[in-house]
This record gives C-alpha cells, sequence and structure tokens, in this order.
C-alpha cells in the first residue's frame, strides 16, 4: 500500500502547476479501476469532444465550451479521460473541469463490482467533498473531515489522519486539505497523481450534460452547534 501524505501533494499550489485552473473553475477527478476511460464517458452520457494531448489542451477546451455555451443552458463541464496504473490493475482517471460533474446515482452505478473515489470543488468560495465508492455502495464521504457519512463513515479515520487532514476542528484548519484528498485517494487506489501525469496524458474528452434542475418545494436547515443547541428550520417555496 502507498504511503502518500499531503506533504506529496503540495505541487498541486504551484504557480505553474497544471492543476491552477482546476482549483480556480472547480473540478471533479474520479478514479475507477477496471473502467475503460470511453466506457466510463459513455456511461455518464457525455458528448464526445474527441482527443487532446495534455493538461494545457484540456483548458484550452474547456474554455471554449465555456465561450460556445455563454448565454445558453449548458454543458459547462468537460471531462478528460485516461487509463493510469493502480492498485490491482488500470484505473481510468477523469479530470472534469467546471465544477461537480456526474449526474445523480451515476457512481453508484460505475463502482458496481469494483471500487470509485472522487473529490471536487467548486472553484472560488469551494464546497470541497471527497466521496469513496464500493460495490455500487457509497462508504465515507465528507466536505468536513469531522463530519462523515455513507455506510462505514468511520472506516477511513485511520487513513484521514496519516495522510495530513484529522478528525478535530483543529487539525483540520492546520491542514492543506487539498492535498491530503489527493493523499487520501492514493492510499485507496494506488495510484499516483503527479504534475507530469496531468501535464502530458492523452486524454479522451467530452462534454458532460447538466442536469435539469426542478422546481424546489423547499428546504430544511437543521444545525448542531457546538454546546449542543439545536437550530431546525422549514422553509417552504410559495412561489
Amino acid at each position: 500500500m502507498t504511503t502518500a501524505t499531503a506533504a506529496d501533494y503540495g505541487w498541486i499550489r504551484d504557480f505553474s502547476s497544471p492543476f491552477r485552473y482546476a482549483l480556480e473553475s472547480g473540478y471533479t477527478l474520479t478514479l475507477v479501476r477496471g473502467v475503460p476511460p470511453e466506457q466510463l464517458l459513455a456511461l455518464a452520457g457525455a458528448e464526445p469532444r474527441g482527443v487532446c494531448e495534455g493538461a494545457d489542451e484540456l483548458i484550452e477546451r474547456h474554455q471554449e465550451l465555456l465561450e460556445e455555451s455563454e448565454g445558453q443552458d449548458g454543458p459547462y463541464v468537460l471531462a478528460g479521460a485516461c487509463a493510469v496504473p493502480g492498485e490491482e490493475g488500470d484505473w481510468a482517471l477523469v479530470l472534469a473541469l467546471g465544477g461537480d460533474s456526474w449526474p445523480p446515482g451515476f457512481m453508484e452505478t460505475l463502482s458496481a463490482g469494483t471500487r470509485a473515489v472522487s473529490h471536487s470543488s467548486n472553484g472560488g468560495k469551494p464546497m470541497e467533498f471527497f466521496h469513496w465508492y464500493e460495490n455500487g455502495e457509497l462508504r465515507t464521504h465528507f466536505e468536513w473531515p469531522r463530519v462523515r457519512g455513507g455506510s462505514t463513515p468511520d472506516e477511513l479515520n485511520s487513513l484521514i489522519c496519516e495522510v495530513g487532514l484529522g478528525l478535530t476542528d483543529e487539525e483540520i484548519s492546520r491542514a492543506d486539505r487539498k492535498a491530503a484528498v489527493f493523499a487520501l485517494a492514493e492510499r485507496l487506489t494506488g495510484v499516483r497523481v503527479t504534475a507530469e501525469l496531468l501535464a502530458l496524458a492523452e486524454y479522451r474528452t467530452a462534454a458532460v450534460p447538466e442536469e435539469p434542475i426542478e422546481d424546489w418545494k423547499g428546504i430544511i436547515i437543521d444545525i448542531t452547534d457546538a454546546h449542543g443547541v439545536r437550530t431546525y428550520v422549514h422553509i417552504e417555496n410559495d412561489g
């Protein structure tokens, strides 16, 4: 098993890093064992956009997609997929630029009979998520690592600490959370993502369609503060 930690992924914030654009624009990075890249994109219902060489060209194509979609309903997400070696064989690596990319239920279907790991950010003042799926089941997910969900929310606790993320608010606030989730993904997949890999990979590209937004009927705000005081509010849409 790999011993990756957040220190191995400090490069993602370098000025010349091919990942800086992803941090700014929003991204989803997905790793799936044993699924060919072209099959993954087809399962997602993504529109093929040909092959490109390296992260720079992938970024250019994403910017072109944004220009094409200006004033329209999208799509705004461009996925680039390639095959990479990892634990127990080849994995599909998909770097989707433009934010959270996959339709609801897709990762459960994709991970049937295998393992899938993803992490994402919406860019700007980000919401950042980590998901681990095993055989069609969401095992562990989190935004803030202290608050975890899934069928086995605590199974990764030791790894979360080992990669340098931590489980307490104090530990998490000191950590480079993005570098740490890269390391956590490597621990689960055996795939070492490097600046060189992203910069030189040959990507199969596809535009990921946006899911239609249904009219919302209401939202529930349910928060318990550090003192155990609960605030519960149900807001209905009367429009």
